[in-house]
């Protein structure tokens, strides 16, 4: 059977002439020195698979397997008119149907091919089955000959012949990263110019931040950008239920990309993979040796080719020493949520395939929804202009306005409107807890300033909503913490003064009181009797003692009542203020920053960051309405 096979395969190599090169192999010893002289395609209508025969100017004719046609022109326009080659220059392009010579020796050998291949799976299945009894899952599914494949990575491939939409100009609110990113696409086109310096080729990159801040986008730019293989594959494709076959699919993968280097590996939630090996509470084997192959791949004996390495995580610190020092990842690119310019250019790319309200340009939308997302990552910016133009559609609008983001903002911070009917009383006791949090915060200079107050029920659970605009300095004082933790008690404290007794309405407001004091206590070592020390604390473990936990405990307690006192003192004080608020309130549901400033006056402090820059946004806005 098997001298049949190789039969077949030589009978198959004497129909087919040329030699076939991979997509490496004709950009890097073709392409790139100009030994083409021209291209003769030959289109497949029966099958997604097609032919170039590349003439050379050196030797004979190669043959080169071709998925996607019209991807193939592309990228090859693209290329000459990168090396400056001008239209008459490119090189000749010729279509031709496929050959008929040899087309019913094809189709008989690959029923040949199909016959012979069932036949030799049957009987190394019978084989494998008698030898061991059946298969033991236990003792190395990925082991032998590797029957079924579970040792091939599940890698998806990008590059000259299967294009990546996204490029660099795509990928806004990013530019530090981006410029990092840059430098390895520009080390793999231009290889010369880093090795005449006396550099080397970095091994990798780590892009890790918070959730839906771009890391993904960024790689995807890179792999439109690169135009080298770009291959990739998820942490968890690495994980199996087998025995040795995350080990086989990581020496797969990089078996792929070294056979066509210079490179690209991206991936994806690497923690699923690359966890920290710890000892002291056991381990998982198959999970451990997998991550050790992994390690040897990246750098180890033999890793001296072109391949680098792109990781994304949201989880940092869980990852294993061994696998983020340089030398494996050379570089960690840190991406965070944008600030207010960043989601102002995020805002001009979600923004430009809606249609706007010809009457503000998309820069001045942009300008004002920057001010108003403080701490948004750039999916849910993508997420808010989704929820505008659904909500704009829906009420048959001609454009997207205003009104319109505004409505999805509230929708994406506090959730849907709910049109059930609440009690007198309930609304009466919810516009005098939201009014307690919106005095104590308009009248302490560390609160934050208020942009709308609502007690019209939502679907994220809450009676009452309000709007804040939090400063985003990167640094906050003490006074500063112990006034936020003021504000989030005045909902709690109205309802003691203006009914004489508490509800369960201000439980989320007491969890998010003891985080800020407990973050006081034990992290920014703000606390005169502790001293200052930040403790690190374990899901499980605790670095300290009893004794101390007991301290911890009563300074936490102590400064809660402090500022409980405190902001009973200032809502007794400003007794009028929550009074003619909540009768506000209760009259007309939802009051805005100008409605507000009405009742309450000018907020007494000076504002500052993009609380500066949305009170100047009003004011234009203000402005060309009246013009």
């Amino acid at each position: 059977m098997f001298l049949g096979v190789s039969g077949l395969a030589a009978l198959y190599q004497i129909t087919n002439q040329e030699e076939e090169i991979t997509y490496t192999d004709f950009l890097k010893n073709y392409l790139e020195v100009n030994q083409v002289s021209s291209i003769t395609i030959y289109k497949n209508e029966t099958s997604r698979v097609n032919q170039a025969s590349i003439m050379t100017l050196r030797g004979p004719s190669k043959r080169l397997m071709i998925m996607n046609v019209d991807n193939f022109l592309e990228n090859l326009e693209r290329f000459q008119t990168e090396k400056g080659l001008s239209p008459e220059q490119f090189i000749p392009v010729n279509f031709e149907a496929q050959l008929d010579k040899g087309k019913l020796m094809d189709r008989v050998l690959n029923v040949l091919y199909f016959g012979v291949t069932v036949t030799l799976v049957i009987v190394l299945f019978q084989s494998l089955k008698s030898s061991m009894g059946g298969i033991n899952k236990g003792s190395g599914g990925a082991g032998g000959n590797d029957v079924f494949g579970f040792g091939k990575s599940n890698v998806k491939q990008f590059g000259f012949e299967q294009n990546v939409k996204v490029k660099f100009k795509d990928v806004a609110g990013l530019d530090e990263a981006k410029l990092e990113i840059k430098e390895f696409v520009d080390f793999l086109k231009k290889p010369r110019k880093y090795k005449e310096m006396g550099a080397k080729l970095p091994r990798g990159a780590l892009l890790a931040g918070p959730p839906g801040t771009g890391k993904t986008m960024v790689a995807k730019a890179c792999a439109g950008e690169a135009g080298v293989p770009f291959f990739f594959v998820s942490g968890s494709d690495f994980v199996e239920m087998f025995v040795g076959v995350g080990a086989s699919r990581v020496r797969d993968l990089f078996k792929q990309a070294k056979a066509k280097s210079p490179s690209i590996i991206f991936i994806d939630e690497i923690d699923a993979v690359g966890r920290k090996r710890d000892a002291k509470f056991g381990g998982n084997d198959e999970r451990d040796n997998t991550l050790n192959q992994l390690l040897v791949e990246m750098d180890g004996f033999g890793t001296d080719t072109n391949v680098i390495v792109l990781a994304a995580t949201n989880r940092k610190e869980l990852l294993d020493p061994a696998l983020t020092r340089p030398g494996r990842f050379d570089r960690s690119v840190d991406i965070s949520l944008p600030d207010i310019e960043g989601r102002k250019q995020i805002f001009m790319v979600h923004l430009a395939p809606l249609k706007l309200d010809p009457r503000k340009t998309m820069e001045d939308y942009a300008r004002r929804l920057a001010t108003l997302t403080p701490g948004f990552s750039g999916a849910e910016i993508a997420n808010l202009c989704n929820e505008a133009a659904i909500m704009a559609a829906r009420a048959n609008k001609i454009y997207v306005d205003s009104d319109d983001f505004e409505m999805a903002s509230e929708r994406v911070m506090a959730g849907l409107e709910k049109k059930r009917t609440i009690s007198e009383e309930e609304r009466k006791i919810v516009a005098y807890h939201e009014s307690g949090h919106a005095v104590v915060s308009w009248f302490l200079q560390g609160g934050h300033p208020l942009l709308k107050l609502t007690i019209i029920p939502r679907s994220k659970g809450t009676l009452g909503y309000a709007q804040y605009l939090p400063n985003e300095s990167n640094l906050e004082s003490k006074e500063e913490l112990l006034d936020r933790i003021c504000c989030i008690l005045g909902g709690r404290i109205a309802e003691e003064i203006f009914f004489g007794q508490i509800t369960t309405g201000a439980y989320d407001d007491l969890k998010k009181a003891y985080e800020i004091t407990h973050n006081i206590v034990t992290k920014f070592g703000m606390s005169e009797s502790i001293g200052y020390i930040g403790f690190q604390e374990g899901e499980f473990l605790k670095s300290y003692s009893d004794n101390t936990n007991k301290k911890i405990d009563d300074e936490i307690k102590q400064i809660i009542e402090d500022q409980t006192q405190r902001t009973r003192s200032l809502l007794r004080e400003k007794k009028e203020f929550v009074d003619n608020l909540a009768t506000r309130l209760l009259e007309k549901e939802t009051l805005d920053l100008q409605k507000i400033i009405e009742v309450l006056g000018e907020r007494p402090f000076p504002p500052r960051s993009n609380y500066k820059v949305y009170l100047e946004i009003k004011k234009e806005d203000s402005k060309q309405t009246s013009e």
